[in-house]
């Protein structure tokens, strides 16, 4: 087997969804009619996300992002709020980095695995249930 960059060559860096999702978001852009706004940085590096929310009822009814991040956490975001909305807000609050892995159809290195989380940090900020994010993906 040859290597390339670390990788057996063949193997792709990024999912296809992740690569389409990078390029082309859904989900991107401003939500003038949010409701409920949060952002959060990544430190070690430097990823950005704000998530925008119009929540009525109980429920997201409309969700975008904003970000200044890397591939893989933009392609989050972006499934992301496509999954919330018009979840009600404890199933908004019970997605889960598996949730996305398994959207993103991606198998995340654990060193990355931060840019996966990082929009459902913003997501727990925004609904204010400030907390750990993850699930079984997260604590590998």
């Amino acid at each position: 087997m040859t290597v390339e960059a670390g990788r057996p060559r063949g193997v792709a860096l990024y999912s296809d969804v992740i690569r389409e999702r990078w390029r082309r978001p859904r989900y991107r852009g401003e939500l003038p009619e949010a409701n409920v706004v949060a952002e959060d940085v990544n430190p070690l590096c430097g990823d950005r996300v704000r998530l925008m929310l119009r929540v009525e009822d109980g429920h997201v009814r409309a969700a975008r992002f904003l970000g200044d991040s890397c591939a893989i956490c933009t392609a989050a975001a972006d499934v992301l709020a496509e999954l919330l909305e018009g979840r009600a807000r404890a199933a908004a609050l019970a997605l889960d980095a598996q949730a996305l892995l398994e959207r993103l159809q991606a198998e995340i290195r654990p060193s990355r695995l931060g840019c996966v989380t990082l929009p459902l940090a913003v997501l727990r900020r925004a609904l204010g249930a400030e907390g750990p994010v993850g699930g079984p993906a997260a604590r590998r």
